[in-house]
């Protein structure tokens, strides 16, 4: 071949590649389909989940005075399990809705107020301690990056996680509870002798 009929035969007109439109759609629309189903199984996951958790009595709310902050904290709430299985969330009452969250430590106890979410609190009474952790339903950070705050509910134990925007404040809120919790046990126990 010369040169001249390699020009030629790159001036022909060659046909464009046909697309199989059908074909495109049908997969796209099948996709769709597959996402809505497992989107839907969640949603009934989730339902179910809070079913089983109909028993949990109502959230508190806090008092119209609970006295001089202790401490406060911005952050985000990361959910809330039975304590203990950091696996188990608890969805009931909208404890298993993730958001922002602004907590106040008074001597009444524990105010959770959440943007977008159910605010609750909990007594210094039903505070049980707390603690540095890793992780909480499916939330999974670096060693020590959680407050996991143990409360009880009804008869449950229950596990909060937060994270503070400034992580280093979360040894305070440790030391706090836990001291909160050590006067309210010798109180009570106190109490009953």
């Amino acid at each position: 071949m010369t040169y001249a009929s390699l020009i030629n035969l790159a001036a022909e007109e060659k046909s464009a590649e046909v697309t199989n439109w059908g074909g495109r759609i049908g997969w796209l629309v099948g996709l769709a389909l597959f996402v809505a189903l497992v989107y839907w199984l969640m949603r009934q996951g989730w339902q179910w989940r809070g079913r089983l958790q109909a028993d949990l009595p109502a959230l508190p709310t806090a008092p119209e005075a609970p006295g001089e902050a202790k401490l406060r904290l911005s952050g985000r709430y990361h959910g809330s399990t039975t304590a203990g299985q950091w696996l188990d969330r608890i969805v009931a009452h909208g404890l298993g809705v993730r958001s922002k969250a602004e907590l106040t430590l008074t001597d009444a106890g524990l105010d959770v107020v959440r943007p977008g979410a159910n605010d609750f609190f909990v007594p210094a009474a039903q505070l049980r301690g707390a603690r540095l952790d890793k992780g909480i339903a499916g939330k999974v950070l670096t060693e020590g990056g959680l407050l996991v705050v143990t409360w009880s509910h009804g008869d449950r134990l229950i596990d909060s996680g937060f994270r503070s925007d400034r992580a280093e404040e979360h040894t305070a809120w440790v030391e706090a509870i836990n001291s909160m919790n050590q006067f309210t046990t010798n109180t009570t126990e106190g109490a009953a002798r």
